[in-house]
């Protein structure tokens, strides 16, 4: 049951169209959609081998709507193999609106569980550098495993206030993403906690508490860069006056138009008695009754001037011992083709590989890199991460049937059809990598982690 004072309120925005959004929220049905993820397949390869019903979004590149309900989605291969990402249509139409190139540096702010992020990590081709932050560590945890399944190597995980994460980046991203939480209005057809949560005054601390997030925001932005603002809510309080106050404030911004894919998909940003902006239309509402999905409000915005960059975070990486060196080096050359890209470096008691230059954090980091894996006496035990990210490095490779890797993802042993000498092996699927493995007397001892075994 819908809140009356929220129907009131969204009478008030829709005007002839609240008919038509009440009926889709009351009694439609969720849309669920995939994204399929460049660092790990082609859209070309995945269609062709995959069952699944979809249909292409217009406004998303890689972006499909599942035409039928899909049952245990994610504890398919394609899935732990990070060939996809599902999520809702129109929580992928946020980052559509970017124009993101190979070699940006990019921050998203609030990032778990990882949709953005990872969309952004695609575009990206691993080249570059992505920070995604997320405030709390719990979730912030769920988004390391999504940056280990989808092979992202150019990034790492935060979990910082917003205000940190300003004071270490000054004027430095290309694109900063401020997907703020809020009253989740837009996620009320799913989440009916959302419903029973909601209240006029949450909406008003949220509004708060997203000021601050954006004023963070300007200050790690760098001049020329573009801010993305979203939210999954519909309140004006929450979307177009943010916005407005916020150009107020910032006159350095000005508010963008979005491109024509995106615009046809979308209603226009709403205006309000006091709004001192005269471009807020600029801004996009997505509707569950105008386009599969669920409700998400985004505005794009350009930085016109800064001070230039400045870096007040200290170099957090050391130097591993000669020893655990030489450790690595072995396990290269016995492993691989060749050793990965990148600095071997280590962060607190981790071992990890770095493709980028720029400082982290130095607490609070959940991700610095791409864990190596953990020496033990005069061996290196590789990371499911390390399996999943550098996998098309290893010599050893077993490409298994859809059985076999079902097999594998319940923790099981599997044949060595494709190699005969004993070593560390990566087991993939359709050309991605699912995990790792040992290999030893013609079979794969499993190195799937146990916390994410399928039952």
């Amino acid at each position: 049951m819908l809140p009356e004072k929220f129907k009131e309120r969204m009478k008030r925005i829709l005007g002839d169209e609240y008919e038509a959004f009440e009926k889709e929220l009351t009694f439609g049905t969720e849309k669920k959609g995939l994204r399929i993820n460049r660092l790990k397949t082609s859209p070309e390869d995945f269609l062709k081998n995959s069952s699944f019903p979809t249909e292409p979004l217009s406004y998303v590149r890689d972006g499909y709507l599942l035409t039928e309900a899909v049952s245990g989605i994610g504890n398919t291969p394609e899935h732990a193999a990070g060939q996809i990402y599902v999520q809702d249509p129109g929580a992928m139409a946020s980052v559509a609106a970017l124009d993101i190139e190979p070699g940006m540096k990019v921050c998203d702010l609030c990032a778990a569980p990882g949709g953005k992020s990872t969309q952004i990590a695609s575009a990206l081709g691993n080249e570059g550098f992505i920070l995604s932050n997320e405030y709390v560590p719990k979730r912030a945890k769920i988004l390391v495993g999504n940056f280990e399944r989808m092979g992202i190597r150019c990034g790492a995980v935060t979990s910082l206030d917003t205000a940190e994460i300003a004071k270490n980046y000054e004027n430095f991203f290309d694109i900063v993403v401020a997907d703020a939480p809020c009253s989740g209005e837009g996620m009320f057809r799913k989440d009916v906690p959302a419903i029973e949560e909601w209240s006029e005054e949450n909406v008003e601390l949220c509004a708060k508490r997203q000021r601050i997030i954006l004023d963070n925001a300007a200050k790690i932005l760098k001049a020329g860069g573009k801010l993305l603002y979203s939210t999954c809510t519909y309140s004006l309080e929450e979307n177009e006056m943010v916005v407005d106050d916020f150009l107020q404030r910032h006159p350095e911004f000005l508010l963008l138009e979005v491109n024509e894919k995106l615009r046809a998909v979308t209603a226009d940003g709403v205006s309000f008695p006091d709004a001192k902006s005269k471009e807020l239309c600029k801004c996009r509402r997505f509707y569950p009754h105008r386009s599969p999905g669920e409700g998400q409000f985004l505005a794009l915005l350009c930085k016109k001037m800064d001070n230039g960059a400045v870096f007040k975070c200290k170099n957090s990486f050391k130097s591993p011992s000669k020893d655990e060196l030489r450790i690595i080096e072995d396990f290269f050359k016995k492993n691989l083709t060749h050793a990965p890209e990148g600095r071997i470096v280590k962060h607190g008691e981790n071992l990890v590989i770095v493709s980028h230059n720029y400082p982290i954090p130095e607490r609070s980091v959940f991700s610095a890199g791409v864990l190596i894996g953990e020496v033990r006496g005069k061996n290196l035990f590789p990371s499911h991460q390390f399996f999943c990210v550098y996998g098309e490095l290893f010599k050893r490779k077993e490409c298994v049937t859809a059985d076999d890797a079902k097999r594998y993802l319940r923790g099981e042993e599997i044949a060595a059809n494709s190699f005969s000498d004993s070593g560390f092996c990566v087991v993939t699927y359709h050309g991605s990598v699912i995990g790792g493995g040992k290999m030893s007397d013609g079979k794969i001892k499993n190195h799937y982690p146990k916390g994410l075994r399928i039952n």
